[in-house]
């Protein structure tokens, strides 16, 4: 199907559009600003249409008329596109939204599962699932999968019940002010013995603090971006920053709605 093929073809069907749609008084402007457009390509675009036959001009720059023969090309491209668009549309409906998680159980294809998150993974079982109505989270399967594979979903539906977790801030020292050797290291390890599902660091003074306590690291590069996904997934996240880099952190906690606390362990 050829709709609008040559450069241009959009622009001019626009605004005869719009000049059908507000004839006689029509301000160029008025169609540049609704467009997006400049007044000059207006200008330029509705001389066409008039040398063409589809426009006619009459007394005044902001009278303007559509011709019996701008109708029925108006109505030939309004119908052309609109066919366009419904087969578009018909394509885009034929594809499934398709979401990962984790098999809990051996899975078929067809199978209706119940989901739920665990560690922040998407698991699906079957256990889970009774009906629609009854399930908090369903989905139907797309592929065969074996207990602890990746499986295909499709079919989402429902609410997944996930309190968000909280995010704890350390604030260390920077290298000016004695880095790592300046820490309250008791005081960082009562806090992250509290437990914790992920731990990041921010600085080099963080990886010498950590490296030198034996605490393991989950992400160390993009630390705001990670500690604000895992806690929308409803992980409880330690962060080690130093000095004004807990600014950074902090705006993205905040802009995101996630609920933090900050400590010092700076030794005084």
């Amino acid at each position: 199907m050829k709709v609008l093929k040559r450069k241009g073809d959009l622009t001019r069907f626009q605004i005869l559009g719009e000049i059908a749609r507000s004839q006689p008084h029509l301000r160029q402007k008025d169609i540049a600003d609704k467009m997006g457009i400049t007044v000059q390509a207006v200008s330029e675009n509705i001389k066409g249409l008039i040398d063409e036959g589809f426009v006619e001009s009459g007394a005044g720059r902001s009278k303007y008329k559509i011709t019996k023969r701008g109708i029925e090309r108006l109505k030939k491209e309004a119908v052309l596109l609109r066919k366009y668009a419904d087969e578009v549309l018909g394509v885009m409906n034929s594809y499934k939204s398709i979401w990962p998680a984790i098999a809990n159980e051996d899975l078929k294809s067809g199978d209706e599962v119940g989901l739920f998150m665990d560690g922040g993974t998407l698991y699906a079982t079957k256990s889970l699932y009774s009906s629609k109505e009854n399930t908090s989270a369903y989905a139907e399967v797309l592929n065969d999968a074996l207990k602890g594979e990746d499986v295909a979903l499709a079919g989402l539906g429902g609410t997944i019940q996930l309190d968000p977790g909280n995010v704890v801030i350390l604030t260390l020292p920077t290298i000016d002010d004695g880095g790592s050797r300046a820490c309250d290291v008791k005081k960082v390890m009562e806090i992250y013995e509290k437990g914790f599902d992920r731990v990041g660091i921010m600085g080099t003074v963080s990886r010498g603090l950590v490296d030198k306590v034996g605490i393991k690291v989950d992400f160390e590069f993009a630390t705001p971006q990670a500690s604000v996904a895992a806690a929308k997934r409803g992980l409880n996240v330690l962060v080690f920053a130093v000095g004004k880099m807990t600014n950074s952190i902090i705006r993205r906690l905040e802009v995101e709605g996630i609920h933090y606390t900050l400590e010092d362990v700076r030794l005084t």
